[in-house]
């Protein structure tokens, strides 16, 4: 009964921005965790940023100093500023949110960066 909705990708230039975002609606509980990761075509998905209910954040290390997760807990929404953007940062972007120790993702948004 949980469905998470991802929102903000695109084309854009190498070196330029992009701002995700991902809403939860349904029966929401307790978040132990939200995230987001990504997958390129012929790769695996990967971790590229999450937050804990404490606040702790981790980063994959090609993102750091360039995207930075953000949460509302009010709304139930995670957001991901994704700045200098390298060609690189080319796959689908996943949201992920962790409801009482269980797994929840989004259906994807591409983002695209041009060199």
């Amino acid at each position: 009964q949980v469905q998470l909705v991802e929102s903000g990708g695109g084309l854009v230039q190498a070196g330029g921005s992009l701002r995700l975002s991902c809403a939860a609606s349904g029966s929401i509980f307790s978040i132990n965790a939200v995230g987001w990761y990504r997958q390129a075509p012929g790769k695996q998905r990967e971790l590229v940023a999450r937050i804990t209910s404490g606040g702790t954040t981790n980063y994959a290390d090609s993102v750091k100093g360039r995207f930075t997760i953000s949460r509302d807990n009010a709304k139930n929404t995670v957001s991901l500023q994704m700045n200098s953007l390298k060609p690189e940062d080319t796959a689908v972007y996943y949201c992920n949110f962790l409801i009482l120790m269980r797994p929840y993702w989004g259906q994807g948004t591409q983002v695209t960066v041009s060199s």
